[in-house]
């Protein structure tokens, strides 16, 4: 299967207009949530 110049401008939009962000956005939101629960069980650093 040969792929054509249009369908790989078209997967290079998708990953890089909806896919990079949204990973972005979920992996800086889950180790945020992560921080916050840890610091709910465990205490502030430093205490």
């Amino acid at each position: 299967m040969k792929s054509t110049k249009k369908e790989e401008f078209r997967a290079f939009l998708l990953i890089a207009v909806f896919l990079f962000p949204f990973l972005s956005v979920v992996i800086v939101g889950g180790l945020g949530f992560t921080i916050w629960i840890s610091q709910m069980l465990f205490g502030l650093p430093g205490q």
